[in-house]
């Protein structure tokens, strides 16, 4: 059994539900670390620019990407610390028996822990 749980939050009800790979390419095209938006994303992944627009909202739900300004309807986003992590965990997260979000809330502590 993984030491992350079962991912049945029961807080929420639900666990993280991203797409595969779809999710994870978006991830990794911003895992240069610069800004990007869902017209060069979707260009980049040769995928549907509307496909991408409502998949970014539901990863900056999940705190793996963040919208920038200047603006904040701009549609600039970038990946966040914890997209990072997932980014690099795919593998994890198609572990059926592993809380993918338990699993980026640890890794995220201990990263943010030797920061200090």
């Amino acid at each position: 059994m993984s030491p992350f749980g079962t991912g049945d939050h029961t807080e929420t009800g639900h666990r993280m539900k991203l797409v595969t790979p779809t999710d994870f390419d978006i991830l990794a095209v911003l895992s240069d670390g610069k800004r990007n938006n869902a017209v060069n994303i979707a260009h980049e992944l040769d995928r549907n620019r509307a496909y991408i627009n409502t998949r970014l909202p539901v990863l900056k739900d999940y705190d793996l990407v963040e919208s920038i300004g200047p603006a904040p309807t701009s549609g600039l986003y970038e990946i966040t610390p914890r997209g990072r992590v997932a980014a690099a965990n795919q593998s994890v997260y198609a572990d059926e028996e592993t809380d993918f979000e338990a699993f980026l809330d640890a890794e995220c502590a201990v990263d943010g822990d030797e920061d200090t």
